[in-house]
Order: C-alpha cells, then structure tokens, then sequence
C-alpha cells in the first residue's frame, strides 16, 4: 500500500477563489492588521507570507512591526488602537513574543470580533460549544483538507497527537463538533503506538521530527502531518514532518511537509479574515 498524497495546494487554492468572490461582494475590502515584535526569522517570514496573500485576495494588509524591546503596555496600546479602528477588519498578532511579554494578556487584549487568529478565550468558548464564526487557522484548514479529498469525519475514530492551544486542542474540538470519536494523546502518553494504532484519522502536532513511525499506524488510515521542522541530513538543512516517510507505505492519505497544511493555515486566515469583514459589516 502507498498513501494518495494529500497535498494542500488544491485545497488552498479553492478556498482562496471563494475568498475573493467574498472580498468582491464586500461594501469595502477587508483590511489586516499584522503585527510582529522583534525579528525572529521565522515569524518575519510568516508575516511576509500572510501580507502578500492578503493582497493576492484583494483584503488590504498593514504589517506593524515593532521592536525587540517593545514593552508589553506599547503592544496594548496599539492593539487598543487596531480594536478601535473601524476599518481593521481583522488582527492577528504573530507568536511567539519576547520574553518580557504576556502572550496571554496580550491574545485577550485583541476584540473577539477581530480575532482571525481564533485564540481569544470567548472564541475558544464558543468553539467549544460549537457555535464559533472564528476558528483557528491550523485546525479549521485541516477539517477543509478533509472535505476536499472527501475523508469521512463524522463516526470516524480520530486521535490527535499534540496538546497545544493553537493546533491540538482546537482540533480535537472541531473533530468532535464534526461526530468524530477523538482521543487527544501527547509524548507522554503511555503505549502511544497502541493509541495511534486505533486512529482512521491521525493528526499529528508533536513539533518532534519523524516522531510517528509506520508501526504507530493504522492500514489505511489518513494522516495529517503538521509538524514543520528543519534538519540536516546529509549535510543538507531540510524541512521535515512529525510524521516518519516510512508512513506513506501503510497509510491511506498522507498530506506532505512542505506542500500540506501550512498552506491550509494561511488560506483559512484569509477565510477568518473575510468572515470578520462581513459580520462587521452587518452589525453596521
């Protein structure tokens, strides 16, 4: 056996088309509030790549990037003055921040209803209940990705591998929201192989390279890679999964690292963003 790929541009690239339709029927373009404090390479990088596909849709972007050293009461303020601009439609503040940060006093200072980042907890309340318009990035593209590629959800056995706020979590709750039987397991759950081993639908979220070997699978099972980390092999920095390519041989779907998810994340932004936009607008 050898997996289909599962590849997130075909995906992303029909999420974005409607995304655009929905800019257009729009009384004004929707505008994105980015903002970066210091200039880790990565996040410098993510930002760069949110603002040029918030142009390619047509939503108007605005990158504020701060200094290292910007104290937590000058993010505050700017966020206060982001919430109170009737013409952002959506902020997203890009994580990790420095260390003399709160992250979270920071996610709960931005407006619910501007939070196209998902992370606010009136959000997470509501996608809990099942009653969110603004979903996480990450876990939300991943449910499309499934719908595309027409992987049933609903009575299916799904673990998430991963606990974290942005990915792991959130993704149990919208699998559970879809009828899902979901377990969240971690790397210190005992006998995880025995656990994953149950999964018709595995997501992995660990942030360790190659952590899911083929022996942890499910025949037949889809596999959600999320996992983006660069190593050396061979002498050769590269970019790698959580999941081992050894998978591809037992599993029925596997989405690819780089060409996956990653994709799905910055689409689903964008779908976030228009989604923002138009309920501001109604409550004009």
């Amino acid at each position: 056996m050898t997996a289909t790929p599962l590849p997130g541009k075909p995906v992303a690239d029909t999420l974005l088309s409607a995304v655009t339709e929905r800019v257009r029927a729009l009384p004004r373009p929707p505008r994105l509030a980015l903002v970066r404090v210091g200039e880790d390479p990565a996040s410098v990088s993510y930002v760069r790549s949110k603002d040029k596909k918030a142009g390619q849709v047509g939503i108007e972007s605005e990158v504020h990037a701060l200094p290292e050293d910007t104290s937590q009461e000058a993010l505050l303020a700017l966020i206060a003055r982001l919430n109170a601009d009737p013409g952002v439609s959506g902020i997203l503040v890009q994580l990790p921040l420095p260390a003399q940060i709160d992250e979270a006093a920071v996610l709960l200072a931005v407006d619910p209803a501007k939070d196209v980042d998902g992370f606010h907890p009136y959000n997470v309340a509501q996608m809990w209940a099942g009653r969110a318009r603004l979903n996480p990035c990450t876990p939300a593209g991943i449910l499309e990705l499934l719908d595309f590629y027409h992987v049933p959800v609903a009575g299916q056995r799904a673990v998430v591998v991963g606990r974290s706020e942005i990915v792991g979590r959130p993704m149990a709750a919208l699998l559970l929201g879809r009828d899902a039987t979901v377990t969240v397991a971690h790397s210190r759950t005992a006998d995880l192989g025995a656990v994953t081993r149950e999964a018709d639908i595995l997501v992995v979220a660990v942030g360790r390279p190659q952590f899911i070997t083929p022996e942890m699978v499910k025949p037949g099972a889809t596999v959600i890679d999320v996992g983006i980390n660069r190593i050396e092999i061979g002498g050769q920095a590269r970019m790698v999964g959580d999941v081992h390519p050894g998978v591809a041989e037992v599993a029925g779907g596997l989405t690819p690292v780089p060409g996956g998810v990653g994709l799905m994340t910055v689409a689903q932004l964008m779908a976030n963003t228009v989604t923002a936009a138009e309920l501001l607008a109604r409550a004009e």
